[in-house]
């Protein structure tokens, strides 16, 4: 697991340059791949593997694996926006978006901080979501995948997962794909 810091980009290389979260891996280790992605704007939990199957299996839609994030947004959130945004949001090109739970973390006089679920997994869903509503992204972090919490993992570090939290993500995966 790593701790994306914001601008770098989930990729291997990069034509144009920027620094990939692999600058964030020990080296020599044996090769692995991101399990989803973050935008170069995102921040937060991101797994990595080498077991493609396991990884298209957290990443599914159709496992519904919660994700739990927090983003800050340009304006003081209310119930109205929490209710707008676990409904459904349909965006200028026809597609609906929704988002399973939401709450308000806390809000000061121009912005908010809020805790978003999901559990499908649409490229720059929540983006998509509040750009359709007028609301300005300030900050995303993704802070679990399941029951792995990113915890006090620091910006830019990375750590192997205990076999316990591989399996926790396994029993999480059986149990949402079951319900």
């Amino acid at each position: 697991m790593l701790n994306k810091p914001r601008g770098v980009v989930t990729s291997a290389a990069d034509e144009q340059g920027r620094q990939t979260v692999y600058a964030f891996l020990e080296p020599g280790l044996p090769w692995l791949a991101p399990v989803g992605r973050l935008d170069k704007a995102s921040e937060g939990l991101l797994l990595f593997t080498n077991d493609s199957d396991w990884a298209a299996a957290v990443s599914a839609p159709e496992t519904h694996l919660e994700k739990t994030y927090h983003v800050k947004v340009n304006c003081v959130g209310d119930q109205t926006l929490i209710d707008t945004i676990t409904a459904v949001v349909t965006t200028p090109n026809g597609e609906r978006l929704h988002t399973k739970h939401a709450r308000i973390l806390r809000h000061g006089k121009k912005n908010t901080w809020l805790e978003v679920v999901l559990d499908e997994g649409k490229n720059r869903q929540l983006r998509r979501i509040f750009a359709t509503l007028g609301v300005e992204v300030l900050r995303l972090v993704r802070v679990a995948i399941g029951p792995l919490p990113l915890g006090e993992l620091a910006k830019g570090a990375s750590r192997p997962l205990t076999i316990e939290e591989k399996q926790s993500l396994d029993r999480a995966m059986r149990e949402t794909t079951a319900a």
